[in-house]
């Protein structure tokens, strides 16, 4: 006579160890300077944290992800820093800026910026746009990213004062987007 037990049971999880979800991370510095010489050092530097992904441009992200080719990459070609004079609060149905005077720049040479890799320093895009003496010379309360001189998609967007830009002088905006 045999006998033969059987049982339901199992244990999952083995080596498989917590961790937080990915978070959209942006840091962002505009540093103004007098006049067109930007070998002197900034007059003032303002540093800042955070803003709103779009949808359109999280869209964006996926479809270049997935190998689409009918959304225009944010490479050195054409992405741009916009920024306005809007003081709408930020939504991410937003396609475009919200101010009256508006202005879209390309990026510095070598911008954007990014290094391939698998360690931590591989998860950071970087753009950068200078604003000339002769640019955007107006209150700059909102700014973001696109991916076209006109029209495109907005890949983010942020809401604040960061003063009034003259003739009198350059500013340069600078965007460190990452995903922790």
């Amino acid at each position: 006579m045999e006998i033969a037990r059987l049982t339901e049971g199992g244990h999952v999880g083995a080596g498989v160890a917590r961790h937080d979800p990915v978070q959209w991370r942006c840091r962002w510095k505009v540093e103004k300077y007098y006049g067109d010489d930007l070998s002197a050092a900034p007059y003032e530097v303002i540093e800042r944290e955070g803003n709103l992904l779009m949808y359109g441009g999280a869209a964006a992200l996926w479809h270049r992800l997935i190998g689409g080719s009918s959304v225009t990459a944010y490479d050195s070609s054409n992405a741009r820093i916009g920024v306005g004079d809007g003081d709408t609060a930020a939504d991410p149905l937003q396609t475009d800026l919200q101010g009256s005077n508006t202005l879209r720049k390309g990026m510095d040479a070598t911008y954007p910026q990014h290094t391939d890799g698998v360690d931590a320093g591989a998860v950071t895009a970087t753009f950068r746009s200078t604003f000339s003496t002769a640019e955007a010379n107006f209150v700059w309360n909102e700014w973001g990213i696109f991916n076209a001189a006109t029209g495109g998609r907005m890949l983010n967007r942020k809401v604040e004062s960061l003063g009034e830009k003259t003739s009198a002088a350059s500013w340069v905006f600078t965007v460190q987007l990452s995903l922790a």
